[in-house]
């Protein structure tokens, strides 16, 4: 099986719930594969968004690339819809001024159909997320 990026739109990844939106910087930038666009928070923390695959994957390497996020806490779910999502990891992220933050997690071929990821603090008012890729590939497509 070839390993793909799982978190791209065009791979059929899906942003199903975002817990604030801006017309300018939507949560769908996350994952439409352009380094240039990206979702911004509006306001208060916890801040959320969950991504959906379609289908069982097996990820084995997440790269989170955001700017002024503090603490990011990522729930993993394999149900059908998006419920019953188990804790699954939490990193305090470095922030260094003018440069995008980049984090990478070897995620030892964890199986997933929905992934949530709550930023519950930031280094600033708001925060911003230009992406999420997830390497890895399909086990199953949901029936």
């Amino acid at each position: 099986m070839r390993k793909v990026d799982l978190c791209l739109s065009s791979e059929g990844a899906e942003v199903i719930l975002a817990t604030s939106s801006d017309e300018k910087h939507p949560p769908e930038n996350i994952i439409d594969g352009n380094p240039e666009t990206f979702w911004t928070t509006t306001g208060m923390f916890p801040q959320e968004f969950i991504v959906c695959f379609h289908r069982l994957v097996k990820i084995e390497r997440l790269v989170i690339r955001s700017y002024f996020v503090r603490t990011l806490k990522i729930e993993k779910s394999t149900a059908k819809e998006p419920v019953d999502f188990e804790q699954w990891i939490e990193r305090d992220i470095v922030h260094t001024e003018g440069q995008l933050q980049k984090e990478e997690i070897m995620a030892r071929d964890d199986q997933a159909t929905y992934l949530r990821f709550i930023i519950t603090s930031a280094f600033d008012h708001i925060a911003a997320v230009y992406s999420i890729s997830a390497e890895g590939v399909a086990v199953s497509d949901l029936s």
